[in-house]
């Protein structure tokens, strides 16, 4: 199959629009020789002449006037979807696919969206919330949120926030089993296992000296959701290891208490990432933009000025 030389066609409409090479070429910003070159090949392709050339004026052939209706349309046609591609990538409008992991996407990020959609009322958004990592490429997201230490890939990703784990259990639990001094008195306490991360029954930790613990831990309730697992630690049913988005109401209400304050590890990163690429359409940079400013305005556990016990952070 050949495919028809549109380039060629739009050329042709542009000269005939013009009623001169010289026009054309003017118009294209290409030299008279180009644009000569384009209608010849036309006419060579179609085995006829399109145009009678004469030193003062050019004249369409019966062939050229029953051609110059459609290749019009065919310029034309090329103009508005150049036109509409243009506008879609300099104002923003359309959809934007956009995966989250699921606790953090309700609390943190649905929370945020209608002040988006209020500067930016073309866009839509498509949320996706899971704990598990999506395909970006493969399964056609514009972009990811990743709390994680993320490996090496082809993918861009742009550090947004720290992420603080703490270890922390409910008053009750405490009063009943205990208060862990070390992390490993934990292998004799009820701790939940969360399943979406590399080894979720060991948890290893580091202190302010330097000294390293590492336990393996069981207990009651092997989850892949923090939200589950917050429940069962507000109710007293063992320790938990979770992120700071799902403590600060605990902790401020006194439903939680932090464990462990001299054995904090380094934060996780959330991230923001994208697929490599070039240009980027306006509703996608909008909708970073937004995240980007955003990010202080992200919950966290309230600091160490802010209450008696300082965090413990689970190293992963």
């Amino acid at each position: 199959m050949r495919l028809p030389d549109l380039e060629a066609l739009a050329i042709f409409a542009l000269v005939v629009r013009s009623r001169s090479f010289a026009g054309a070429a003017a118009e294209l910003g290409a030299s008279k020789a180009t644009v000569s070159k384009a209608v010849s090949r036309l006419e060579q392709k179609l085995g006829t002449r399109l145009l009678n050339r004469t030193s003062r004026r050019l004249s369409l052939t019966d062939a050229g006037r029953r051609l110059a209706e459609r290749a019009e349309h065919i310029l034309v046609s090329g103009e508005a979807a150049e036109s509409d591609a243009q506008a879609e990538s300099s104002s923003p409008r359309g959809l934007v696919r956009l995966a989250a992991p699921m606790s953090f996407g309700m609390r943190t990020i649905a929370p945020l969206l209608p002040k988006f959609f209020e500067t930016y009322p073309h866009v839509a958004v498509d949320l996706q919330l899971s704990d598990t990592m999506v395909d970006l490429i493969g399964e056609g997201f514009d972009l990811a949120l990743r709390i994680a230490v993320l490996p090496d890939s082809s993918l861009v990703a742009r550090r947004l926030a720290d992420v603080h784990r703490y270890i922390v259990a409910a008053p009750s639990y405490l009063e009943k089993y205990g208060r862990p001094t070390h992390p490993l008195q934990l292998a004799e306490h009820q701790c939940f296992v969360y399943t979406n991360i590399p080894n979720p029954r060991t948890w290893r930790f580091e202190n302010t000296r330097g000294e390293e613990a590492s336990v393996r831990i069981n207990g009651p309730l092997v989850s892949n959701s923090g939200e589950a697992m917050l429940e069962a630690a507000i109710a007293g049913c063992g320790i938990a290891a979770l992120p700071d988005f799902l403590l600060y109401e605990a902790i401020d209400q006194k439903k939680l208490e932090v464990l462990l304050p001299d054995w904090p590890s380094p934060p996780a990163g959330l991230h923001l990432v994208m697929p490599p690429g070039g240009p980027r359409p306006a509703r996608v940079e909008a909708l970073i933009a937004f995240l980007v400013e955003s990010a202080p305005l992200f919950p966290v556990c309230p600091r160490e000025d802010q209450r008696t016990a300082r965090p413990s952070r689970q190293r992963q």
